[in-house]
Order: C-alpha cells, then structure tokens, then sequence
C-alpha cells in the first residue's frame, strides 16, 4: 500500500458518506456534499501526480483509479438526476455514464489484443474530466428550488460541455480502436 492507492481507495470510501450527506436533513448538507466531491476530485489528480512523482505507480493504482474515479462521478450523478429532475440533466448523465461504460469496455479489449495504449487518456478527456467536476460540483452545491438561476444555468452548461467533450472523446476512442482493427 502506497500513498497514491490509499487516496483512491479514500475516494472509493467518500461515496457512501457523499450519498448520506447529500440527503441528510442539516442546513448546509449540499455544500458539504459538493465539499466531499471536490475533495475526491482533488485526490483523482493528487493520486496520479503522486504516483508519478514517487515512483509509485502499481497495476493495482492503475486499475482501481479509474473505476474509483467512474464510481464517484457516476453516483454523483444519479443524486442530481434525482435532485434536479430534467431531461436535459437526465441526457447528459446518461451520455457520461454511457461513455465511461462504452470507453472501459473498448480499453479492456484493447488491452486483451495488446493495444492498450492506443486507446489511452487523451487531451480531450481530461479537459472532459475538468468540466464536468467543476459542473458536478456546483450542481451538487445548489438546491434548484431555491438557487438562483443564473447559477444554475452556468453549472447545467458546464455539465452540457462536459457531456458534448464525453462524445468527441468516445469518438477519439473508437477511431484509435478501429485503426488498430484494421491492422490485424
């Protein structure tokens, strides 16, 4: 056990306590929600920072940081599906979701004909990644019965970019993928 692999396993352990506070009964128990994902998604990118810097990167990090990372993210996003009730919101959860099911699936497989790295994270992805934490997060901080709608617009756009960068990068994807099944 290394330090990158206990905050991801960290991460793994917030999502219980995200979904318990974000329906718990207290003032404030929204921000505090918006708190735990913002320090799960610090740690997403401490974790590899770290990993790299030390000289500890591990199969097992490698492994469990994505799925921790796609756990969080997806929990997260069935709360605010739940919490803010529209169809857009509804759409583009289902898109990131949809996607990290569509991309996990295509690496695995890669990975079983020894492409893995033809598939790897692009510059498309991780600019993805930034604006739909930041879209989580403030989507997660507001009540939309009472938020005031400004706020609420900026964190749905926010989300709606995240959710047209999550095609454009699935496209990425399956493109690399499909020239390698040329190949063989």
């Amino acid at each position: 056990m290394n330090i990158p692999n206990t905050l991801t396993i960290m991460r793994i352990l917030l999502i219980p306590v995200l979904v318990v506070v974000f329906y718990a009964p207290f003032q404030h128990n929204l921000l505090v929600a918006a708190g735990i994902f913002t320090v799960a998604a610090v740690t997403d990118w401490l974790d590899g920072y770290l990993a790299r810097r030390l000289g500890q990167m591990t199969k097992f990090g490698a492994f469990l940081d994505p799925v921790a990372d796609k756990l969080m993210v997806a929990v997260a996003l069935v709360l605010l599906v739940e919490r803010h009730d529209t169809m857009l919101l509804t759409l583009a959860a289902c898109v990131i979701v949809g996607r990290e099911i569509v991309v996990s699936a295509l690496r695995e497989w890669m990975a079983e004909l020894g492409q893995r790295t033809s598939v790897a994270v692009s510059y498309i992805g991780k600019i993805k990644t930034v604006f739909q934490m930041i879209a989580i997060i403030g989507l997660l901080a507001i009540d939309p019965a009472t938020a005031e709608s400004w706020l609420l617009a900026v964190s749905y756009v926010m989300l709606y970019i995240a959710a047209v960068l999550t095609l454009w990068s699935m496209i990425i994807y399956l493109r690399a993928a499909a020239e390698v099944m040329k190949g063989q």
